[in-house]
């Protein structure tokens, strides 16, 4: 399904619809907390583990429903994005954290 806008996403999200990850460095997180609800998984970690062929696949990402992607500005999710797309996933970047709260998204730290 396509989302037409990032409260959209965000709505999907909260409803369990979408998979939001973050793929910021682990003391990005801990400095500037986390979409609430989003699995982290640092970029350098997502080819690993989102691929269902690895031993350390995470089995949260599910490839039957579209994924939310966000860094600290967008550059990150961009390049997750393209690998989730390699990988089969309908996956999408939706920029930065901040992009995510400006929306109205909130954040869990």
């Amino acid at each position: 399904m396509a989302y037409s806008s990032l409260p959209d996403i965000i709505h999907a999200a909260a409803s369990g619809a979408v998979t939001v990850i973050d793929v910021r460095e682990t003391s990005e997180v801990q400095s500037t907390g986390l979409a609430a609800g989003a699995l982290h998984i640092p970029l350098a970690m997502l080819a690993i583990k989102a691929n269902p062929k690895s031993p350390d696949y995470d089995s949260r990402i599910a490839a039957d429903k579209p994924i939310a992607v966000y860094c600290a500005v967008g550059g990150r999710a961009g390049m997750a994005a393209s690998t989730l797309g390699n990988l089969g996933y309908d996956a999408m970047n939706i920029g930065g954290l901040g992009d995510w709260t400006a929306a109205g998204g909130p954040i869990t730290r």
